[in-house]
């Protein structure tokens, strides 16, 4: 499974990164209502924090980022899975092909996470050297203008330039 296709699943929704029903049906090769179906029948195992459904404002916004039709396609608001629903969902869909997309979306979700994890440590680093930085930045400025300043130009100057043109 390509990451890049899962990385396109995943939203940010309520500060939390999910992975909403209809894209999560379309990896595990089943339908929507399946997947919603063997939700329902193993709700215990998914609490708010695993998965939730979309308020309509939420499902409106969505609608426009990704420009369905206002007549067409679902009409009730989809359900988002977190990271430990998606986990969750490789104990209720037992197929060979659930498996190893769980495991594919599990390491998507891992990367994430140490991407993050990676910038936030650069700006950190960034931060504790940002007068150094603006430092150098602003001798860097300084030689630029200095350099720009001292060209000389070579040629002849002309009376129109204020000097005489006789060599």
């Amino acid at each position: 499974m390509p990451t890049e296709r899962i990385q396109k699943c995943i939203y940010m929704m309520r500060g939390r990164k999910v992975m909403l029903d209809n894209d999560l049906a379309g990896l595990y090769g089943v339908q929507t209502k399946v997947l919603l179906q063997a939700l329902k029948r193993n709700i215990e195992r998914f609490p708010p924090d695993f998965v939730f459904q979309l308020s309509a404002s939420e499902f409106r916004i969505l609608r426009s980022q990704i420009v369905t039709s206002s007549w067409g396609g679902r009409r009730y608001a989809p359900y988002a899975f977190t990271e430990q629903g998606v986990a969750m969902l490789s104990s209720v869909l037992r197929s060979k092909r659930a498996i190893e997309i769980n495991i594919a979306i599990m390491r998507v979700f891992v990367r994430l996470r140490e991407v993050l994890a990676d910038n936030a440590a650069l700006r950190k680093k960034l931060e504790e050297h940002d007068d150094k930085i603006k430092y150098i930045f602003n001798i860097l400025g300084q030689m630029l203008q200095d350099k720009e300043k001292s060209k000389k130009r070579i040629g002849y100057l002309t009376e129109a330039q204020g000097h005489k043109g006789s060599i």
